[in-house]
């Protein structure tokens, strides 16, 4: 996993990451990456990397990874829950997850920790910076780095004695409160505690139950970070982390806003507990060891009213029961509990200058290892039966990797780096239908880089890479679809695609990153060409309102585009930032049936992957203790799925903030999405509104955020 140092607050890499409010210097300062196994200055990094730093997560208010993803091009999100916790970087991720267990495309870490696939944990609150990694992370990630990697790294134990205190207020009953220590505990042993609590009434109002807190928010986090210098050549890093998130999900309408009808509100709820330690010993003169262990566990349970509405939903209209002798609605609720336990083990090897081959060749070896186990429970309405069903699965996986990496300077301005990593993956799946599968593969992964530095703040770099994600079982569409007696050609489509098969990613890129005007303008660029084999794409079959859904593989894809992000410090008082996204995508021989016919999808772009997306800014230090942020941003329209034509609107979104800074305490006045645009995180399409009689497939969409403002005090000591 990634460790990240930062030389001071204010950096610039891909995005804006700007200097501490109301305290600037006109040169744009750096942060260091430890990315590819070693300290390296952002800037230079030679590979497709945005980071966000601790001030523009302030500047923008941000309690949650979703709320800053926008900063990073070409990263999209998805919902279908009560944050978008599902991420897809040039194209490729997932969207959704409700029986089958998946295996993400893109990685999530918290201080070296994995959470992949439990993006509610991503929470900001004392976060120091967030890093996200384009394109295929083969040699660092392996199997859950096929697209990228998102790191959050929160702020480290001080020496010297600090905290604040932080409270909150906003529209929709938004409320805040947060509170950090930091300092010395013992000789040689510092110590982290942050708290905090967001809370929010939400977005929806349920005209059925006459409620506007059915999509609340309530999320607590507590983590405890120690770092202990037990020695000259050895520290300790350890992380505490608990999040308790119990937030409502009652986000879907049959009218498309933000009203609904439901008569049984879900929920989507996560704790987790995770404990992360990270040795670093320097004792040898050839090579330094890191070694990392992590636990985590995680209850999960996610539900939601399967029908949206309500048994009185016809009264009084053509659909009344009272006209027809029988109900044209159905009610029904879906609810997926899940128990999760995983194991993490990295210990890495680190040449330093009197360890290298030849004299000149660095070098990285480490060994991984990652045990995770998730049980599920499924509580729903079996109409067939006519009562209440439970069903359950279980899917234990093993990942254990070999990984290495040399890194040979071929002159003094040329470094050629090869990275490679051999990973068998194993699985075992068994669920209450007696369907099972037991996969067990070697994969692989690797980049090679060519890296040319013109001059200490410019570089060129071309890299090859390659990366993959393991293959799985479809165990629930096909045991679905046999009980609910679909057609008997739809359980032969079905059980052919039981399991689907691994996905690989071959990438292309060439960048160039430099700096300008005595630093005071960065400029990042890069060209990237993928191709993916054994595409995994989610497909769904419907049959009226009811539908299964199931991963196959197409047989190939096409991801292609650009990256561009620059940052210019005007003078010491103003800053200008943006950031823009290409992205082309196709897909190849993917399958859907629809009715009785086989409708290939080939040629059309892939899901969640607009085609550009942007942000641009400024900061603005207006007097000595007065400073003002604003941002622009949007996306162009992309599919819902693969599986259905529906389309969201392109957007744009306006953000603001101003600060105000009174001897300890800053006050803070923010807003997003100012002009109040709606726009969609989240679509599908099929019908079921009973006042059509379920006759017309719809497209129905989850709505994001609408205007949010609010103020905050933060006292600092």
């Amino acid at each position: 996993m990634m460790n990240i140092s930062r030389k001071k607050h204010l950096a610039l890499s891909l995005t804006p990451l700007l200097c501490a409010p109301l305290a600037w210097s006109s040169e744009l300062e750096e942060i260091r990456v430890t990315a590819d196994f070693r300290q390296t200055a952002a800037a230079l990094y030679p590979a497709s990397l945005t980071v966000v730093d601790a001030t523009t997560i302030k500047d923008r208010a941000a309690q949650h990874l979703e709320e800053v993803l926008n900063l990073a091009p070409n990263v999209n999100f998805a919902a279908g829950a009560s944050r978008s916790r599902y991420l897809q970087i040039r194209g490729i991720g997932e969207r959704s997850q409700f029986v089958d267990p998946i295996n993400p495309s893109v990685g999530l870490t918290i201080d070296n920790i994995n959470f992949s696939g439990i993006g509610n944990a991503a929470t900001l609150f004392d976060v120091e910076q967030v890093e996200v990694l384009r394109g295929p992370q083969g040699t660092r990630f392996g199997a859950y780095g096929l697209a990228g990697m998102v790191n959050i790294v929160s702020a480290a134990p001080t020496e010297a004695f600090e905290g604040l205190l932080k409270a909150g207020i906003g529209n929709y009953d938004g409320r805040e409160l947060g509170a950090v220590v930091s300092g010395g505990l013992a000789e040689n042993l510092q110590g982290r505690l942050a708290l905090q609590q967001y809370a929010s009434d939400g977005f929806i109002r349920n005209d059925f139950l006459g409620r506007d807190d059915t999509g609340e928010r309530d999320e607590k986090m507590a983590r405890g970070r120690l770092r202990w210098q037990a020695s000259d050549n050895l520290t300790v890093d350890s992380t505490v982390f608990y999040i308790d998130v119990d937030n409502g999900y009652d986000h879907f309408s049959l009218d498309n806003n933000r009203r609904t009808l439901s008569d049984e509100p879900g929920r989507d709820r996560q704790e987790t507990v995770a404990l992360g330690v990270t040795g670093t010993w320097t004792g040898n003169d050839h090579f330094s060891l890191a070694a990392t262990v992590a636990i985590e566990h995680s209850d999960l349970e996610y539900g939601y009213d399967e029908d949206w509405t309500n048994t009185e939903i016809c009264d009084g209209l053509a659909c009344d029961s009272a006209l027809w002798g029988f109900d044209w609605w159905y009610s029904s609720t879906d609810n997926y509990q899940r128990d999760r336990e995983a194991q993490e083990l990295d210990i890495r090897l680190v040449s330093s200058d009197d360890g290298k081959l030849f004299n000149t060749v660095d070098w990285t070896a480490g060994v991984y290892f990652y045990n995770k186990n998730e049980d599920l429970v499924r509580d729903y309405f079996n109409f067939d039966r006519g009562e209440e069903s439970r069903f359950t699965n279980a899917y234990d996986t093993r990942h254990l990797a070999l990984y290495g990496q040399l890194a040979a300077p071929l002159s003094d301005q040329l470094t050629l780096t090869i990275g490679g990593r051999v990973e068998d993956f194993s699985a075992r799946y068994r669920d209450s239908r007696a369907v099972a599968s037991s996969p067990n593969e070697t994969l692989w992964g690797g980049e090679i880089n060519l890296e040319y530095q013109l001059d200490a703040s410019t570089v060129l770099y071309g890299l090859v890479s390659r990366g993959f994600k393991a293959g799985g079982v479809n165990g629930e569409a096909l045991g679905r679809a046999e009980e609910k007696n679909f057609d008997d050609s739809v359980i032969a489509f079905l059980s052919e695609r039981l399991a689907f098969e691994t996905e690989v990613a071959r990438n292309a890129e060439i960048g160039y990153k430099g700096a300008y005007l005595d630093g005071r303008w960065e400029l990042r660029a890069a060209l990237f060409y993928m191709e993916r084999d054994d595409v995994q794409l989610r497909g769904w079959y419907n049959d009226g309102p009811l539908f299964v859904g199931y991963i196959d593989n197409g047989s190939s894809g096409r991801n292609q585009g650009m990256e561009l992000e620059t940052t210019v410090a005007v003078n010491d008082d103003l800053e200008l930032f943006a950031g823009i996204g290409y992205l082309d995508t196709r897909i190849e021989d993917f399958l859907i049936l629809e009715g009785s016919t086989l409708v290939n999808k080939s040629g059309r772009d892939q899901a969640h992957a607009p085609n550009y997306q942007y942000n641009v800014g400024a900061r603005w230090s207006i007097a000595e203790n007065l400073g003002v942020r604003v941002d622009v941003e949007g996306r162009d329209s992309f599919y819902f799925s693969d599986s259905h034509d529906r389309q969201s609107s392109a957007y744009t979104l306006l953000h603001a903030s101003l600060d105000y800074r009174i001897n300890n305490i800053d006050l803070k006045l923010w807003g997003r999405n100012l002009t109040d645009r709606d726009y969609a995180v989240r679509g599908f399409y099929f019908p079921n509104d009973p006042r059509e009689f379920y006759e017309d497939d719809t497209a129905y969409i989850q709505l994001a955020d609408p205007r949010t403002y609010g103020l905050s005090a933060t006292y600092n000591f």
